[in-house]
């Protein structure tokens, strides 16, 4: 979980920076169809989403080492 985690992470901050320079990836351009603090949501949503899976994977993997 850990490194899915942390591919998301990643392509939503990739996606965010992407968004200032105005290089939006068409795999994107979906979310901006409902407007621009949607989208804003939706790159956010991804960002903590992959942070709770990265920190979550942590965890199992310092149980799976103690046990």
């Amino acid at each position: 979980m850990r490194k899915t985690g942390s591919t998301l992470v990643f392509l939503g901050i990739l996606a965010i920076v992407l968004n200032f320079v105005n290089m939006v990836p068409r795999v994107l351009m979906w979310i901006y169809a409902w407007g621009e603090t949607t989208a804003w949501g939706i790159k956010i949503g991804i960002v903590v989403l992959g942070a709770i899976l990265w920190f979550i994977g942590g965890r199992e993997e310092l149980v799976e080492e103690t046990e």
